[in-house]
């Protein structure tokens, strides 16, 4: 997007939260659709100015799981030819944007109200993309714990036709009988309608730390307030029991797909070689996508 395009369509976006503003801006570090403009956008009237010189292990880190688990979902996405998508707690992530520039495809993108009122003005600010005439894009208010308003979403889809929900970023910020609500939720609407939910939010407390990745305290101060840890899983196993008792089966995992992520090499190369030796020697995986 060209610098004056920028000027022409922003506000000061300062007053977002700084959890999904630094989201976004990170994911401007790689080659998500529409994550480097809208970091362009975020950051007006400074410009964004990605330092691919860094050599931080934990800030590339980041960006490299942010990137991988994007990019997860798009995996899962990629072999159900189903036509309509209802993302939760979507953020400022633009999955939506980019899926509606193929054929048929109804995506209704949802968040918070304060949220989705800004999301506004940043699609609108990229709509000179354009949308295929074919589909359609939606991007609208829900609190994804408010049944009925749930229920009204899903009904905006063509009647009988299957959808697939996807959401990543949200299950963390749960208390465990509100996840248990919202899976009831979404298994009586998949019930009723067919489809799937893909869920990149698999994430579990055991972690194996290698030196120089810890949380730094900002972040482990933002996990204390908002309970992340303890909203997390045990384990993979205990996460699989947990979606069993609430009557789903996982159907399918994505997998590591390395070779697909622009920023790992600014990953390893910020590595030492104590550090990568650890990195192959240890399972350092906290987090997996899956598809029900």
């Amino acid at each position: 997007m060209a610098e004056s395009e920028n000027k022409s369509n922003t506000r000061d976006y300062s007053t977002i939260s700084p959890s999904a503003r630094s989201l976004l801006l990170l994911k401007g570090l790689t080659d998500i659709p529409f994550a480097r403009e809208a970091a362009e956008l975020m950051q007006y009237p400074e410009k964004y100015e990605p330092d691919f010189e860094l050599r931080d292990l934990r800030f590339w880190a980041r960006v490299v799981h942010f990137e991988s688990r994007y990019k997860s979902i798009n995996q899962l996405l990629a072999d159900v030819p189903i036509k309509n998508i209802l993302e939760i707690s979507a953020g400022f992530s633009f999955r939506g944007l980019a899926a509606v520039q193929q054929d048929g495809i109804h995506y209704i993108d949802t968040d918070l109200p304060e949220v989705i009122a800004t999301k506004k003005e940043f699609i609108n600010a990229l709509q000179p993309h354009g949308i295929n005439p074919k589909s359609k894009l939606e991007i609208l208010p829900l609190n994804v714990l408010d049944e009925k308003a749930f229920e009204a979403i899903v009904n905006r889809f063509a009647p009988g036709e299957p959808i697939v929900i996807v959401n990543e970023g949200l299950l963390m910020y749960l208390g465990w009988e509100e996840k248990k609500q919202l899976f009831k939720t979404i298994h009586k609407t998949l019930d009723v309608r067919g489809g799937y939910w893909i869920t990149a939010d698999i994430y579990i407390k055991q972690r194996t730390e290698i030196p120089g990745m810890e949380p730094d305290d900002k972040l482990s101060k933002f996990f204390e307030q908002h309970n992340v840890r303890e909203n997390m899983f045990d384990s993979f196993e205990a996460a699989e029991k947990f979606f069993t008792e609430q009557d789903f089966i996982v159907d399918k995992k994505a997998v590591p797909q390395p070779d697909k992520l622009v920023t790992l090499k600014y990953f390893l190369s910020s590595a030492s070689e104590e550090q990568l030796k650890m990195l192959r020697s240890r399972t350092v995986k906290i987090q997996e996508t899956w598809r029900v």
